[in-house]
């Protein structure tokens, strides 16, 4: 997942465009990039997110879940800070994940909603802490976070030292620039030649290294990676033309199109590549906290507050009937 995305960019996002951010067919593309196109007057005066630290304190909030509060006591786990789920984020990626509008300082976004649904069904407290993608996997596999959720993808790799709960369907979107020859990526060919940014150490960047290899055995020309410290610095690279395009989380990617100007989504596709695999919140592995964090999620899905966070940050549509205890995730050898 891309980081440090400022978050005090336009947050103007069309009712249409607020409608498909959760979607993933080329009928969806279409929809958002004519719309911004049509009524950019409209799309600028509307702003269905608010990111303030001040709203968020409304988030969606529920009450103790009595079996997993049980489960939690039997685990023997016991939570890095006395009391409270410490929760790990990579906040750079509205809707999923950001820094507040107001202070720049407060996690806000779908991703930290979900992780104070599962600390109130716990009983604990949440403390969110913005940490960097690449620190997290280190940080819970230590005990210094107790659980991360920050749009991570289950992976076969990532279960020998994670245990998860699944949250969400898992897609990754192409932006161009909106003048851009380029009107379609949705398998290797479709990259041939291009010079594309993606985030190190992320699945999208996985499956791009996947597509550079068929592109190889098939003597064409792989794709050129770049990569950059940070979100934005990808987009403004899209903007001069220093590249042609970014690989990146759908949710962001559709949102980075509906808020900005001369931005395009050209595809989408299964975050596992050619397999599917869901986002999930992560523990450590054999802690003995996936259970109780599992049994919240699935009450949450069920009394109904698990939608509305979803709803709230326009991700209904990658919403999940059931959480799952470690499901199937991408396997190695499918070099993601």
């Amino acid at each position: 997942m891309a980081k440090k995305l400022s978050t005090k960019q336009g947050l103007a996002l069309s009712a249409a465009a607020l409608l498909v951010l959760g979607g993933a067919t080329a009928g969806v593309v279409a929809a958002v990039n004519a719309n911004r196109a049509e009524e950019p007057e409209r799309a600028a005066a509307t702003s269905p997110f608010d990111l303030s630290a001040a709203a968020n304190k409304d988030r969606v909030r529920s009450e103790p879940v009595a079996a997993a509060v049980e489960q939690l006591k039997k685990s023997g786990f016991t939570p890095v800070s006395p009391g409270k789920l410490t929760v790990a984020t990579s906040a750079g990626a509205p809707p999923l994940s950001a820094l507040a509008s107001d202070d720049n300082t407060t996690p806000v976004g779908n991703e930290v909603d979900l992780a104070q649904l599962v600390a109130d069904g716990l009983g604990l407290e949440l403390n969110v802490v913005n940490v960097s993608w690449a620190d997290w996997p280190l940080g819970v596999q230590s005990g210094k976070y107790d659980i991360v959720s920050s749009n991570v993808t289950v992976t076969d790799e990532r279960k020998e030292l994670f245990d998860f709960s699944s949250t969400r369907q898992d897609l990754l979107g192409f932006v161009v620039a909106e003048n851009s020859e380029i009107t379609s990526i949705t398998k290797a060919e479709d990259i041939a030649g291009l010079k594309l940014s993606v985030s190190s150490g992320t699945n999208q960047e996985k499956v791009l290294l996947e597509w550079n290899e068929e592109l190889t055995k098939a003597g064409k020309q792989p794709a050129e990676l770049i990569y950059y410290d940070d979100f934005a610095a990808a987009y403004l690279a899209i903007d001069s033309g220093r590249i042609d395009g970014y690989l990146g989380p759908n949710p962001t990617a559709l949102y980075q199109v509906a808020v900005a100007p001369g931005r395009k989504l050209v595809g989408t596709i299964e975050g596992g590549w050619p397999a599917t695999a869901p986002i999930a919140i992560g523990t450590a592995k054999g802690n003995g906290l996936i259970k109780p964090v599992n049994t919240v999620l699935n009450a949450a899905i069920r009394d109904g507050s698990y939608a509305k966070v979803l709803t709230r940050w326009g991700l209904n549509s990658e919403g999940i009937k059931a959480s799952q205890i470690n499901p199937a995730g991408i396997p190695k050898s499918v070099g993601k």
